[in-house]
């Protein structure tokens, strides 16, 4: 009888203890910058679309800004496009574009046919800045303050409830 037991004890084990390392994997998955507390990469990138001018790191000093790396071919770029419209037209912060690794055209067809939320998008075709600035993968945010350091950082699509939570609490400080 007992010996029918043990596959079934073991079974279960096996069960909690995948459970509860699931449960602390959860708290684990916010991946944190080293760039948080410190300055923004410093950068000279084209306009999107407006190739002749561009606009560097020091040139966006003076204010808080969000920088949102986005791009044609995201996906999630496109579920997180209402709230970055939304966040840009309360005002409440300026916020930048990051076009990622992406083609111009195709970028800017991507902004006529979804609405450009952005006071301008930097067009950073190679992914260079975006590597200087850590990012993994379209969509992510930073949030930078009006002396150049990162703030805080966004992995995916930006949320209401990120905004409410983490962003505009920060820009209010």
């Amino acid at each position: 009888m007992i010996g029918r037991l043990v596959p079934v004890i073991i079974f279960l084990a096996l069960g909690l203890l995948l459970a509860v390392g699931l449960k602390i994997a959860d708290h684990k998955t916010e991946i944190p910058s080293p760039l948080i507390g410190k300055k923004m990469p410093e950068f000279s990138l084209p306009v999107l679309g407006q190739e002749e001018t561009k606009v560097s790191s020091e040139d966006l000093l003076g204010a808080p800004f969000l920088l949102n790396v986005w791009a044609s071919w995201c996906p999630t770029c496109r579920y997180e496009h209402p709230v970055i419209t939304e966040l840009a037209k309360s005002g409440a912060v300026r916020v930048i574009g990051l076009n990622y690794r992406d083609e111009a055209a195709d970028a800017q067809q991507w902004l006529r046919r979804f609405g450009d939320p952005y006071e301008f998008s930097l067009a950073d075709v190679s992914g260079r800045i975006g590597i200087d600035f850590g990012v993994y993968a379209a969509p992510e945010s930073f949030l930078v303050d009006a002396e150049g350091n990162v703030v805080y950082k966004q992995i995916g699509a930006m949320t209401y409830e990120v905004i409410e939570q983490e962003i505009l609490p920060r820009v209010r400080q």
